[in-house]
């Protein structure tokens, strides 16, 4: 029974993107035993997939770690994070192991002298590359994201308003540069022209209740329910699951949207979809400014515009939001 360790430390998003490999590796390699080390924050995300046998998680001490990896004696070590730690544990597990193409090159390229060298390939699909020498082929199923019951919100539990279809709007983003300005939220909220659900962390609340606010103040076809840091992340994924649509910033809720195959809006400001981290295997349409000679200006993102006009965000046209 092969035993086979996949490395992926952060963050909620990328996690979600591994997990064709998890599945691929638990169904096509003969008698697999998968196991998934990630940070203790993530745990959540992997710890509730059918197709991983155990979870190990990275404290404070790398060195901890790399002694309870180096007892389970895994035959290989798919690296699907691919930086300075990973490489430390497989030099010290000393363990045939291969890890994902993070195209670093291509992508300084294009950030600094927006150069495309960057190939037309989905970030799934690379992970899987890194998984090839165990015979795992693309399998076509997507992601996957799995929710415990415990964490299933009842639509019945909303706002009247809500309880009969709504859309989602993931309004945070792990940084300042990756999230519309709020007058651009409300702009778009005013566009769907239907119920909208906002959801995000503890941190997005006060931003979700400016909005919640302007719509209380002028009353029209949209109504909001604030729901940000009122749910954990599988909370949040439930209600993901149950919209009729979801609109997302490039984050973590957009891919356990594709994970559901919701049709998406994709919010794009300095980071681009050519990156290889757009919506997986689902029906989406791309907000973004086209011909921006500063974007992309970071493979991440940052604090504050780097120019001062932010306008990858302030200049996006909403347009048509029919996801064909």
């Amino acid at each position: 029974m092969p035993k086979i360790l996949i490395l992926r430390f952060s963050s909620i998003g990328d996690i979600v993107l591994t997990t064709p490999v998890i599945r691929c590796i638990k169904q096509q390699v003969p008698g697999a035993e998968v196991h998934y080390c990630t940070k203790k924050a993530f745990h959540s995300i992997v710890a509730n997939n059918p197709h991983v046998d155990k979870v190990h998680v990275l404290g404070d001490s790398l060195r901890e770690l790399v002694r309870v990896l180096k007892a389970e004696n895994f035959d290989y070590v798919v690296d699907l994070h691919n930086n300075l730690r990973t490489r430390i544990i497989k030099a010290r597990l000393g363990k045939p192991s291969r890890s994902f193409n993070k195209l670093n090159y291509e992508k300084w390229l294009m950030v600094n002298f927006k150069r495309n060298r960057l190939p037309d390939v989905h970030i799934v699909q690379r992970y899987l590359d890194a998984a090839a020498a165990l015979g795992v082929k693309d399998d076509g199923g997507g992601l996957d994201y799995f929710i415990p019951g415990q964490d299933q919100v009842d639509v019945n539990t909303l706002p009247v308003g809500f309880q009969n279809g709504y859309a989602a709007f993931a309004i945070g983003a792990q940084h300042f540069t990756k999230r519309l300005p709020t007058p651009r939220i409300i702009e778009l909220c005013e566009r769907l022209q239907q119920p909208v659900i906002l959801l995000g962390g503890k941190e997005d609340a006060a931003t979700g209740e400016e909005i919640a606010a302007h719509f209380a103040e002028n009353p029209q076809a949209t109504i909001i329910y604030n729901a940000c840091g009122k749910y954990n992340l599988n909370g949040s994924a439930s209600l993901v699951k149950q919209a009729e649509k979801v609109v997302s910033h490039d984050t973590g809720l957009m891919h356990i949207a594709a994970a559901f195959r919701k049709d998406i809006i994709s919010v794009w400001g300095n980071t681009i979809p050519e990156f290889g981290m757009y919506p997986f295997r689902t029906k989406y349409k791309v907000l973004e400014v086209h011909g921006l000679s500063c974007r992309p200006c970071s493979k991440i993102g940052y604090s504050k515009c780097p120019k001062g006009h932010f306008k990858c965000m302030w200049d996006i046209p909403f347009g048509d939001l029919e996801i064909e």
